[in-house]
Parts: structure tokens; C-alpha cells; sequence
């Protein structure tokens, strides 16, 4: 038995103890769960099994946590249960079962924490999909922080995840954009609904050193150009951007192919197919009100013209027919409302839109030194840009603050806080941590110390070296959980709360590489097992993130 298998092993022992006593199994849970106490003084692990039995069987809690307590006696690798209140079951383990915790995070390498708990589903996952008028802003770059390593967690969860990009082209954004472009080249004001910032006049600029012959031109003749050149100049720099920032998406979809390819056409007579197509004063509608929406949409108006809705269910269709069993759109706070018109899209679709589509809304994100915002960009205009972000603070920095907190809350951001070098700046605090134990593992390798092929796990018995045994033990769980939940800043909170603050408690009570010329003992290797092991969790849980785990700080 292992700490992992430990809940496998309560639920082997109520098995056996419903099958000694004649009780229903069919009261049985497919699975359960162990938790750490939040007091270490009562076990290493509890389980309430007994007290959510009970009463389906007809049996006190407290007396079928005894022959709980008493089975689990029995299995190896478990050195006492207790029994706390009406029915909690507090568990302690051999030493040398918690120990071998270290052996089998090294066993597993980079795989550890990785688990198959969505293998089978094939998950579309789009995020940030900002419009290509202008650069990544501040708010986008939290949706790519936060996006880029949900990918990663459901990744690690079995899932097969197709980032993507949704590119809106083929609405009017675009067109203000090439008329913007046109004004700066031809030194004229931009246009009242047009797009200001230095950014303008600099692609003006680039698409003029190419054509200089554009100046001047008539707007029905340089237009175009403007559109299709500026259109791409704009989308390779968000995607170099992006891709310093260390996001890379699997697919870059066209709105335009949509309504090019006959998509939209086609979307309307599948969803015609399921009934819920009508047909009122010149437009086509699509009748969402069926599934809570709280009007109906219109899909093609009286004038012939297609609505951004139309769009929208085409390209849900069109993922559904590539295959993804889920489609997982990340949208900003000011898109609430589309959630019920998404899923009323799924839903007259004929799919489950509790299944087949999922909505995660993000909040704002605002950016101040030392307590004072920062001021606008010049080059944008009115938004702060990830590439001012990534000039001020560095990938690292950005990538971890931004994907820590949950996106249900407003996130502020202090420069000064999180590039400084202390233990108050949380990414600095982990990945010190990794790099205090390279030093350690370098250390050890100049006095030609090596841990060898096999250490003893049951040396590993001080409470400090317990703790940060239990706490490895459970990063599979926790990437399960943030998968689950679509919640990755769950691996930063415990890779700052539980390894990081585990492993500095651990060095400050253990020695772990021999004092001078003293000899290694077995307990310095086991130690080793353990520092490596803590490392390699960090690297993982920071690789999840996106965040580098430095060897030297």
C-alpha cells in the first residue's frame, strides 16, 4: 500500500466489512476519499466513510467505524486507526509506507502528478482570441496566463486538448482597423471610430516601406491593401507575443473561412434539422428561449445580412463536427451574457449543454507600482500591452501572478512585488525553493555523494520529513482536482502553501548533505530521495503553469 492508494485501501476494508455483516454493497461508493487533519496530532490521514455509511445501512457510525477501524487494522502498511466524534476515522502510517513516497515520485519523473482520470475526451479549449486590431493587452494576458495552463492540467489529467484561437475577422473591427491604417499613412487623423496609439502609424509605416507608392492612393484602391496587410502584420505580432509569453495555440481559426465555406449556411439547416429554426418578418431566427435563453436570436436578418450569432453556432457546430467532445470558450468579464445564448446554442444543437460546452468567465486585471496604477501605453493608446508586461516584470513573474489567484475575483498587480527577490513575492519564494535544492543535490555531488540506486524509506520517520512526504503524496490529487475544476491556480496555491513552505520547515530541522568531512550515513541518501523528490514536484507543478524552475537564483 501506498499513501495514493490509500482511500482504494478504506473502501477495500468497508467492502469486506459489509460483506462479514451481511450489508447492502450496493451502498457503497465507487470511490472515496482521505484528507489530511488539519491537526497533524490527529493522523496522517481521516476518512468520514464511516459517518456517510451509516445511516444507508442502518448501522451507528461510530460502530461501523470501529469494524472499519478494525479491518484497516489489519492491512499492511497501517500502524493505528483511531476513532474521533461520531464516526471519523483517523489513520496513521508506517513510517516506511509514507517514506516510499519519495522513490515513487522519482520512478514516474515528469509524469508525476499526471493521471488519467479525462483520458478519452477531446477537449476544445479557446482563450484569449482578441481581436487583430491591436496588440495582447493586459486583460487578454491573463486569459493566456490562465488558459495556457488549464491546457496543460487537463493535459495531465488524459485529456487530448486542442488549444485554439478564434480570429475575428470578418466583422467591422477589421474594416475601422484598414481605415485607420489609411489615415496614418496618408498623415490624416484617425477615423472617428477608428483605432488611435503609435501602434497605427508604425504598421502604416511597415505596409508603406513595401508599397510606397499606396500613399496617396484613392481609398477604394489602397483599402484593400491596407486590410489584408495590416490584417496579417497584426495577427504575427500577437502570435510572437504570445509565443515570448510562452503560449502557443494548436489552431488559429478564421471567422471569415465561416461565412467563406459555407459553415454558417450549413449550421442553420443542422439546427433547422432540430426544430428550432423560425422565420419572422424577413429574418431567420434561431428559437433559444426553448432552452432559458432569454430571447431568441437572430440568425440571418431581413436584409440578407448574417449576425455575429450566426457566426457563433456555426463555429460551435463546426467544433462539434471536428470531433471535441467539449468545447471550452475562457471570455472576459464584459461576456456574461453570452453564456446563456452559448449554451442555448449547444442545447438546440441537440448536444447536452452541461456536457458538450463549457463558459469560464474571467475578471479584470489592473497593474500598479507600488500601489499607484501604472500609466497608459503610448503605443496602444488606452491599454497596457504584454509586451510592456513582459519588459517590466519578465515571463516568469507574469505567468505565475497572473494564473495564482482565481479568475472570479478582480486581480491587481504591483511590479515591485512580484520582481522582488524575497520570500514575499510568491514565484520567487517556489522557485527558490527548486533552486536551494539543486544546490543541495550540486553540493552533494562535489563531495561524491550520490543517493544511489535504493534508499530506505523508513528512515524518513521525523515529523518534519513526514509532513513534506504527505504533502508530494498529494500533487496527484491536487492536478485532479484542478482539472476537474477548471482551476489551475490550485497547483500554485500548493506549490506556495504546502511543498515550498514544507520544504523550507524540512532544510531548517534535517540535515540532509553531511556537515565537513563527516561520512554520508543512510539517512543523508534517504534525505537525498527526498530533496529530489521535492524538486521534481516543484518542476512539474511550475511546468504546469508555464513558469521555468531555475536551477540557480
Amino acid at each position: 500500500m501506498t499513501p495514493a492508494n490509500l482511500a482504494d485501501t478504506v473502501l477495500s476494508a468497508a467492502r469486506a466489512v459489509f460483506e462479514t455483516r451481511g450489508l447492502d454493497l450496493a451502498a457503497l461508493p465507487a470511490t472515496t476519499a482521505v484528507e489530511r487533519p488539519r491537526n497533524p496530532e490527529h493522523g496522517d490521514y481521516a476518512s468520514t466513510l464511516a459517518l456517510q455509511l451509516g445511516k444507508k445501512v442502518g448501522v451507528a457510525p461510530r460502530e461501523l467505524a470501529a469494524a472499519l477501524a478494525e479491518e484497516l487494522g489489519r492491512r499492511e502498511g497501517i500502524k493505528a486507526v483511531e476513532i474521533a466524534g461520531p464516526g471519523f476515522l483517523n489513520i496513521r502510517l508506517d513510517a516506511a509506507v509514507t517514506g516510499a513516497v519519495a522513490g515513487l515520485v522519482l520512478a514516474a519523473g515528469a509524469r508525476y502528478g499526471s493521471n488519467e482520470q479525462l483520458a478519452g475526451q477531446k477537449i476544445n479549449l479557446e482563450f484569449v482570441s482578441a481581436n487583430p486590431t491591436g496588440p495582447i493587452h493586459l486583460g487578454h494576458t491573463r486569459w493566456a496566463a490562465v488558459g495556457d495552463s488549464l491546457r496543460r492540467v487537463l493535459s495531465a489529467a488524459g485529456a487530448e486538448v486542442t488549444s485554439e484561437y478564434y480570429i475575428n475577422d470578418a466583422g467591422a473591427q477589421v474594416d475601422r482597423f484598414a481605415r485607420s491604417l489609411f489615415a496614418a499613412a496618408n498623415g490624416q487623423p484617425a477615423p472617428e471610430d477608428g483605432y488611435g496609439g503609435d501602434y497605427i502609424g508604425e504598421i502604416a509605416q511597415r505596409i508603406l516601406s513595401e508599397d510606397p507608392e499606396l500613399a496617396g492612393q484613392p481609398a477604394e484602391t489602397a483599402l484593400p491593401v491596407f486590410w489584408t496587410r495590416g490584417y496579417a502584420l497584426m495577427l504575427a505580432e500577437i502570435r510572437e507575443s504570445l509565443e515570448r509569453f510562452g503560449v502557443h495555440f494548436d489552431v488559429w481559426f478564421s471567422e471569415k473561412t465561416l461565412h467563406e465555406g459555407g459553415a454558417v449556411e450549413h449550421a442553420i439547416d443542422e439546427l433547422r434539422k432540430q426544430g428550432h429554426i423560425f422565420e419572422d418578418g424577413g429574418a431567420i431566427w434561431l428559437r433559444t428561449t426553448d432552452f432559458t435563453d432569454d430571447k431568441d436570436r437572430v440568425l440571418i436578418r431581413s436584409n440578407g445580412e448574417k449576425t455575429y450569432f450566426a457566426a457563433d453556432a456555426a463555429y460551435y457546430i463546426n467544433k462539434r463536427e471536428r470531433g471535441f467532445d467539449r468545447c471550452v470558450y475562457l471570455l472576459g468579464a464584459d461576456h456574461h451574457g453570452y453564456i446563456g445564448r452559448l449554451k442555448a446554442i449547444a442545447a438546440c444543437a441537440g448536444d447536452d449543454p452541461d456536457a458538450n460546452i463549457e463558459i469560464l468567465i474571467g475578471q479584470l486585471v489592473n497593474l500598479v507600482r507600488a500601489g499607484q496604477p501604472v500609466r497608459l501605453s503610448k503605443r496602444a493608446g488606452n491599454i497596457i500591452t504584454l509586451d510592456e508586461l513582459l519588459e517590466a516584470v519578465g515571463a516568469d513573474a507574469a505567468r505565475y501572478s497572473l494564473a495564482r489567484s482565481s479568475t472570479d475575483s478582480m486581480l491587481t498587480l504591483d511590479i515591485e512585488e512580484i520582481t522582488k527577490h524575497s520570500s514575499d513575492n510568491p514565484v520567487f519564494y517556489v522557485q527558490y525553493a527548486h533552486a536551494r535544492i539543486c544546490s543541495i543535490l550540486r553540493n552533494a555531488a562535489d563531495k561524491g555523494i550520490t543517493r544511489g540506486e535504493s534508499y530506505d524509506p523508513a528512515l524518513l520517520s521525523h515529523e518534519r520529513e513526514n509532513n513534506l512526504l504527505k504533502t508530494l503524496g498529494q500533487f496527484p490529487a491536487v492536478v485532479a482536482t484542478a482539472a476537474e475544476l477548471r482551476e489551475p491556480h490550485r497547483i500554485a496555491v500548493y506549490l506556495e502553501e504546502r511543498v515550498a513552505t514544507d520544504w523550507h520547515r524540512f532544510y531548517d530541522a534535517c540535515q540532509v548533505v553531511p556537515k565537513g568531512e563527516e561520512p554520508a550515513t543512510d539517512v543523508n541518501l534517504a534525505r537525498l530521495w527526498l530533496a529530489e523528490a521535492t524538486r521534481t514536484v516543484i518542476a512539474n507543478g511550475l511546468a504546469l503553469l508555464g513558469v521555468s524552475a531555475p536551477e540557480r537564483m
